[in-house]
């Protein structure tokens, strides 16, 4: 997928350092499941009291998502916050349902269907 890889490498690199501060992002540290590198993935997310919901916009297959479930968890840098969360749950419709109204919109328009909820461990500390 042409758009993921340029994503990967160009969009991420400029949006990552300020998708932990933006609403509606964040960013998943995470690291590989060979090499035990450190990630920083940016997505968009939304944080309620018990959980981050991920929009899957690449689908299950992303290395992230196989990252963190192979680890089971991973942190989440989000609005000034660390969120260290645990391993992570596909849902679909009801993940839509937690996400703000303009977010929802945007995800039917490029057709985002599933979602990973990963239960927060413990709101860590301010980043």
């Amino acid at each position: 997928m042409r758009v993921a890889r340029f994503n990967r490498i160009v969009t991420n690199r400029i949006s990552g350092p300020l998708a932990s501060r933006l609403p509606t992002m964040a960013v998943i540290v995470h690291w590989g499941r060979v090499s035990g590198a450190e990630y920083r993935t940016p997505v968009n997310c939304w944080i309620d009291e018990e959980s981050a919901i991920v929009a899957l916009t690449y689908g299950r297959g992303t290395d992230w998502l196989k990252n963190v479930t192979a680890a089971g968890g991973a942190i989440v840098e989000s609005r000034g916050k660390t969120y260290q969360v645990g391993a992570p749950t596909i849902i679909q419709s009801e993940g839509m349902k937690r996400m703000p109204a303009l977010v929802r919109r945007i995800l039917r328009l490029i057709n985002v269907e599933e979602f990973a909820e990963l239960p927060l461990i413990n709101p860590v500390r301010p980043t």
